[in-house]
């Protein structure tokens, strides 16, 4: 028989806020997190915008002499680990760490410290390439770092599915939890590219918005004029824990997982699959996985891009999978506030979507000004609002054709 799985803690570290609280709040006023690239000097950068954290100190969350040993995707997701870890009460000492583990996604990994270190290599030889290069670039360090300061000494892995990393991770697990492997798993995703190389790649391929003049009106989701995404980067977390694990210690408990779905298109290495069908697949089998009808979802976290084919697709696929409810049925794109966190935007997002049912609230999608006529369902435009949510949907849809989706539902 499965077993229950529920969320009893979260942590968020975004472009709009540290801290759950933070971050919810600036989701529910429509506060956009996007600005100037700050990072590094962005000189003839055809896009110089991004979603920048502000004011994250890592030497909060770890240890000074541990953190300068971490790329800064890992310093996020032990931080946003331990805003999670904390906020669902859990004692080591009372949990069984053999059966306590970590699942994280992230789509690139340690970029900053590759290009950093390749730098060293370019100007001063081979001698001087830092000796924690590899053990801080590799993309699975995240989940390792998490389970070392933490003490989770069950199953651990990382999911690379580029923008669909965190969400498949939540997705497994929940799995993990619902067969009886474990009974407390941390998971989500961090991600941490806002790069020299890495923007001056995705300009490359023409996929990030120029709309440089503006920044807080560059990510516009499911809108007519949309150029393209905007970076961003932070980490978000969950703790997924069995239901009779977390009543017997007595946790808080957020929400429920109800279904975890995924496809791949087997179509083109960026481009969606036409009319998004790839994507209404892993709705599908979230739905079936979840045991309800498309008719019980209340609120989809539109993957939501920003970008002309993905809106486009994917308000296809989610006409596909609900047929007539679409005239019930919210859908807002929190990236349009955030920017998008490849790898991590799932992890944020899934923390979005609880919130929304905890607090029977839907945050919008700003920057929502022109109507387009491919993309005509109700997107909340720019104004969240008040509704109860029962059931919850987030899509993440990343490079590869990889696909994935979670439904969460309300505690009874």
């Amino acid at each position: 028989m499965k077993k229950r799985v529920v969320i009893t803690g979260m942590g968020a570290i975004t472009p709009v806020g540290i801290g759950k609280e933070n971050y919810w709040n600036s989701l529910k006023t429509g506060k956009s997190g996007i600005g100037r690239i700050t990072k590094f000097e962005i000189g003839e950068f055809p896009t110089q915008i991004a979603g920048e954290i502000k004011g994250f100190d890592p030497n909060d969350y770890i240890d000074k002499k541990e953190s300068k040993r971490m790329d800064r995707f890992t310093q996020l997701a032990v931080a946003a680990t331990k805003q999670a870890f904390d906020d669902s009460g859990i004692k080591l000492e009372k949990i069984d760490q053999n059966r306590f583990g970590v699942i994280l996604g992230s789509g690139i990994g340690g970029i900053e410290t590759l290009e950093k270190e390749y730098e060293k290599l370019a100007t001063k030889g081979p001698g001087r390439v830092s000796p924690f290069f590899i053990p801080m670039m590799i993309s699975n360090i995240g989940a390792g770092q998490i389970s070392m300061t933490f003490g989770a000494k069950g199953p651990n892995t990382t999911v690379v599915t580029a923008c669909a990393s965190s969400t498949n991770a939540i997705g497994e697990a929940f799995r993990i939890i619902e067969r009886g492997d474990a009974d407390v798993m941390i998971t989500g995703g961090a991600e941490a590219s806002i790069t020299p190389l890495a923007i001056a790649g995705f300009c490359s391929m023409k996929a990030l918005s120029t709309r440089n003049d503006e920044p807080e009106k560059a990510s516009r989701p499911f809108d007519k004029d949309r150029d393209g995404f905007v970076m961003g980067e932070g980490s978000g977390i969950l703790i997924l824990e069995e239901y009779e694990h977390a009543v017997n210690r007595g946790a808080k408990i957020y929400a429920e997982m109800a279904g975890y779905g995924m496809s791949a298109d087997a179509y083109h290495i960026t481009t969606p699959a036409p009319e998004g069908e790839g994507a209404a697949r892993a709705m599908r089998n979230a739905i079936s996985d979840a045991n309800i009808s498309p008719d019980a979802i209340d609120y989809i976290n539109a993957h939501g891009t920003s970008t002309p084919y993905n809106d486009k697709f994917e308000t296809m696929a989610i006409k596909t999978v609900f047929g007539n409810h679409i005239n019930k049925l919210l859908v807002s794109s929190t990236k349009s506030m955030t920017g998008h966190l490849l790898g991590a935007a799932g992890g944020v997002e899934a923390i979005a979507c609880i919130l929304s049912i905890k607090e029977h609230y839907v945050p919008p999608t700003i920057n929502y000004e022109t109507p387009d006529p491919e993309c005509d369902l109700d997107y909340v435009p720019n104004v969240g609002r008040e509704k109860t949510v029962k059931f919850a949907l987030s899509n993440s849809l990343g490079f590869g054709g990889h696909n994935a989706t979670i439904i969460i539902k309300k505690f009874e």
